[in-house]
């Protein structure tokens, strides 16, 4: 334990020392106070604030943002060597000036806002499989050129072509390596059956009020989203229906919120669901307001909304909604 705080304590002092230099190059004349931050580093002067960011890159906006906002920073400068076209896209959505610097070495560039990911079809030979994923039990969904079967939200199945043979199949599994080991021990088993029962281990434990398991705690948002879309009414809608992300998720561990459409009195606005406290939520949800084009609404458990989330989104150029879920 203390060779851990040591260590930590050490990295610290490395990433203020650095951003310290980079500080240096460019701001010569600032005489910038050093400030504790989570993913990296962070300093002060006035009114100004600069986060180097270390880690979670892509998904750092929030927490520098959350940060900037605590120490009544009024213009934050974000630097990281990786990311910083998503970050800079993101950014011109906020009222509070943000400057995003691509570190390279010791030089700072301004770094260039990219445009959301391009949408990218699913394969016609892999959309054959709808019938079978939806004899199987699960919900067929499409987005960003994949096919997958759902349980209210958790992945069960995928449709995958072989990279060696060519061969488009549908894999039967929670994840890659659940599908992986599932191939392996029951290759012999039609696929519709093997999802069938699949579907009938997973079903019972993505119900509202299932009691914890390790199945509920993946893919929450979803799980939410799924909820949301049984229950319209929850938030005051008429209908709902699942949309994709404007990003793809990277993995079935890390979480990541999910994308509806909801239809109101007043008309379709675009919802972004999350669960847990997910600082990155507001940034998240500019992408998801730049793909539709609607206002957009933010859903999450009422025991998840952290006054930290608030003072992102009324941060905002166009203020965004928290509606929580009971």
């Amino acid at each position: 334990m203390v060779t851990v705080m040591v260590d930590e304590a050490r990295r610290d002092q490395l990433r203020a020392v650095k951003l310290a230099a980079l500080l240096g190059d460019r701001w010569s004349d600032a005489d910038a106070t050093p400030a504790p931050f989570a993913l990296g580093a962070a300093a002060t002067a006035g009114d100004v604030g600069w986060v180097l960011l270390e880690e979670r890159h892509h998904t750092g906006l929030g927490p520098a943002l959350a940060w900037a906002l605590r120490a009544g920073v009024r213009r934050l400068h974000v630097l990281a060597d990786e990311g910083t076209g998503t970050i800079a896209r993101r950014a011109v959505a906020f009222a509070v000036p943000i400057d995003v610097w691509q570190v390279d070495g010791r030089t700072l560039l301004p770094a260039a806002a990219e445009p959301l990911p391009s949408t990218t079809a699913v394969p016609v030979e892999h959309e054959r499989f709808i019938p079978l994923i939806v004899a199987g039990g699960a919900t067929p969904v499409l987005e960003h050129g994949v096919l997958i079967g759902e349980v209210r939200g958790l992945e069960v199945c995928r449709v995958v072509t072989d990279i060696y043979t060519g061969v488009t199949r549908l894999e039967v599994g929670i994840g890659q390596h659940d599908r992986e080991a599932f191939q392996m021990l029951h290759g012999d088993v039609p696929a519709a059956a093997a999802l069938a029962d699949v579907v009938a281990t997973v079903a019972p434990h993505r119900q509202p009020g299932a009691d914890p398991h390790p199945l509920n705690r993946l893919a929450r948002e979803q799980a939410l989203r799924a909820r949301l879309i049984d229950e319209p009414a929850l938030i005051g809608a008429q209908r709902i229906e699942a949309v994709a992300a404007p990003i793809a998720r990277r993995n079935l561990k890390d979480p990541q919120p999910c994308v509806a459409e909801a239809t109101f009195a007043g008309g379709i606005e675009t919802l972004v669901i999350s669960c847990g406290i997910d600082l990155d939520l507001v940034p998240f949800a500019t992408d998801a307001r730049l793909q539709s084009g609607r206002t957009t609404r933010l859903v999450l458990p009422r025991r998840d909304v952290v006054p930290a989330q608030e003072d992102i989104a009324a941060a905002l150029r166009e203020p965004t909604a928290i509606v929580p879920v009971d």
